[in-house]
């Protein structure tokens, strides 16, 4: 099933790359074409950006090329989400688009309900932890990505990020692995409160510092999973 619709998406892909660009109009650039639905040509209403049904047919559409996921999850653009609210939102929506339900239809819906339901993965799990929500709102705000070296100045923040790696790799009982298990949350804590306060007066550059003090601890949480202790 899924090879099959794979062939059909790159079919589709294949499709729309192969029609003309449309011509610009004589004396100015004009509205742009309303969006037609792709089974029936109806128009549609609405934001590209959701999940949205061709009101004639019925027929799934395509997500948009670059939806924004704060928007798909009906969330303000902020740094704090609410994360329930966040879950009933990822629920809704995965109801209304599951492959499960679309069993039975056009193999061009079954692939749009996968690209929907894929995305709205995405989305969840981009706003629901608090370093990839704040990259993300990063990327929106058309800076760079946080990288671990942009914290390379603080000279004692890497110290502390050393002692830690050592007593990880030395460590041999459950007991020292828990302590720095608390270590790490307790820090992850911490910065998330700094970074949301960083976003709140608009202080990017220093919201980027402090994700890529994130990324250190969660590369140590990372470790701490795949420890091994001798039995």
């Amino acid at each position: 099933m899924r090879a099959a619709l794979g062939r059909v998406g790159a079919g589709l892909r294949a499709q729309r790359a192969s029609q003309p660009a449309p011509r610009p109009r004589c004396g100015g650039t004009g509205p742009a074409p309303a969006p037609r639905c792709w089974s029936c040509g109806s128009a549609l209403p609405g934001d590209e950006g959701l999940p949205r049904f061709c009101p004639g047919c019925r027929a799934l559409q395509p997500p948009g090329p670059r939806p924004d996921l704060f928007r798909l999850m009906a969330c303000d653009r902020s740094f704090r989400v609410d994360a329930q609210q966040l879950q009933r939102r990822f629920r809704s929506l995965q109801r209304a688009v599951h492959p499960d339900r679309f069993g039975q239809r056009p193999p061009e819906e079954q692939y749009y309900s996968e690209q929907h339901s894929s995305l709205i993965n995405k989305a969840y799990q981009t706003l629901l932890n608090p370093l990839s929500r704040g990259i993300y709102l990063l990327e929106l705000h058309g800076m760079e990505p946080a990288q671990e070296t942009d914290c390379d100045a603080d000279s004692m923040f890497l110290m502390e990020i050393m002692e830690i790696n050592e007593k990880l790799a030395e460590s041999k009982s459950d007991g020292i692995l828990e302590e720095i298990d608390t270590l790490i949350k307790v820090k992850q804590e911490e910065l998330t409160r700094e970074v949301a306060a960083a976003f709140e007066r608009d202080d990017l550059q220093e919201a980027k510092k402090l994700l890529a003090k994130m990324k250190y601890f969660a590369n140590l949480k990372d470790k701490l999973k795949n420890k091994k202790i001798p039995s």
